[in-house]
């Protein structure tokens, strides 16, 4: 499988990269608005690789070419930057569209969801996207952190959520490829606030309570 992540030279690419790279028989290329940045990165993904004995290799790409021929696409960017990448893509992209992003805000209380009046950011990219393109919101309660620190174990759930059941089981599949990842079927895209809503209670629990920082979540 073809894999493309726009946006891989951020925290979240950097973690699936890295995991895929090492966990599967994928191909990943990273994506960038700069074609120099992203093989850059690419490169450093794979030496990274390579000195812990893995063969995979990593190419960079600027977007709409990292885009093309991919099966999966993920848009790994910040919210704002979701519909804006995508629609620079959408004459390149014909696999499965993944979005990860959860929109967020601070306050002295500390982080909180900012649903998009599109309803979820996952749904922003379904309004960017072709209409053809099926899209899936997946990897939003995964610490960046912990997920590209390749010694750090996961031991953690990937809730899943698309309107098309084949593309949500290509990519709980790909989340289950991940050593320590399990895939959690969250059923249709209208569901994906209630699983973007879940990193910012995440992220305040980490950040008030001693032992639990790069929190992630298991369902038992």
């Amino acid at each position: 499988m073809e894999i493309a992540i726009l946006g891989g030279t951020g925290d979240i690419g950097e973690g699936l990269a890295l995991r895929w790279g090492r966990d599967t028989d994928h191909a990943i290329t990273v994506g960038s608005r700069e074609a120099e940045r992203a093989r850059e990165t690419a490169a450093d993904y794979s030496t990274r690789l390579e000195e812990r004995g893995h063969a995979a290799t990593v190419d960079g790409a600027a977007n709409p070419e990292a885009t093309a021929d991919a099966d999966v696409v993920v848009a790994g960017v910040p919210p704002y930057h979701v519909a804006d990448t995508v629609e620079a893509v959408a004459e390149s992209l014909s696999g499965v569209l993944v979005s990860p992003a959860v929109g967020m805000q601070r306050d002295e209380a500390g982080m909180h969801y900012h649903r998009p009046g599109a309803g979820s950011v996952a749904a922003v990219a379904a309004d960017a996207a072709p209409e053809d393109v099926p899209v899936v919101g997946a990897f939003h309660p995964i610490p960046a952190h912990r997920l590209a620190d390749l010694d750090a174990d996961l031991g953690l759930h990937v809730p899943v959520v698309a309107d098309d059941d084949d593309a949500r089981e290509t990519v709980i599949g790909l989340a289950d490829a991940i050593e320590g990842l399990a895939g959690l079927d969250g059923g249709p895209l209208a569901n994906a606030p209630e699983i973007e809503g879940l990193t910012p209670l995440l992220i305040n629990l980490a950040g008030r309570n001693e032992g639990l920082s790069d929190l992630g979540v298991r369902f038992e």
